[in-house]
């Protein structure tokens, strides 16, 4: 079975859905196959991958929401790269009431995943209802961050979040690492902040 893997930050603009992407294109080229599971209402990911959310009737949204059974898509990169795609509808579950882990995207990542080398999960800015179903299907929790005091605010948050699944509801989910995205060549901010977040997380 492919391993599962969450890509997460509460900040939008840290390059969540670009890591996510070239996570995908470097698998592919290894000849690797790779289901990219879009959880981000936005969908910027679903374009980016040659499905337009506002022609398709199955989404994330009605797989979460229990009205369909995963409908996999093939992407406009041709073989090796597949995608269950985002909708705007997906804001429904994000603003639903409360603090729900399902059953049911874990369930359908689990009965596909056995197909794939990998599955990558592109979640939203946000640590609500969409990320926690992530977390609860994943096996891996990665934060992509960038080197900024803007782009480390919020990451003990995201960790907390990650400890929380990992105890009630996925004893399998591990924190697998931190991907500093837009890291400039050299900066001395930068450096501040890249130990600023290994007394964070940990080195």
């Amino acid at each position: 079975m492919g391993r599962i893997v969450a890509l997460v930050n509460q900040k939008g603009g840290v390059g969540k859905t670009t890591v996510t992407l070239g996570l995908a294109a470097a698998a592919q080229a290894a000849g690797n196959r790779v289901l990219v599971v879009d959880l981000d209402p936005q969908s910027s990911t679903s374009w980016v991958l040659g499905v337009d959310p506002s022609s398709i009737k199955e989404s994330t949204s009605e797989l979460l929401s229990g009205k369909s059974d995963p409908v996999v898509y093939e992407s406009a990169w041709g073989a090796g790269v597949d995608l269950l795609p985002a909708s705007q509808r997906l804001q429904q579950q994000e603003s639903g009431q409360g603090r729900r882990p399902e059953s049911r995207l874990r369930s359908a990542i689990e009965s596909l995943a056995a197909d794939y080398d990998a599955v990558l999960i592109d979640c939203p800015p946000s640590l609500g209802n969409l990320t926690l179903n992530a977390l609860t299907a994943a096996q891996h929790a990665v934060i992509v961050v960038e080197p900024a005091a803007l782009g480390l605010r919020g990451i003990t948050a995201v960790a907390d979040l990650i400890d929380e699944v990992w105890d009630t509801s996925n004893p399998d989910l591990d924190l697998a690492g931190v991907i500093i995205n837009k890291l400039p060549a050299v900066s001395a901010e930068a450096d501040r902040r890249i130990e600023e977040l290994a007394r964070t997380v940990g080195k």
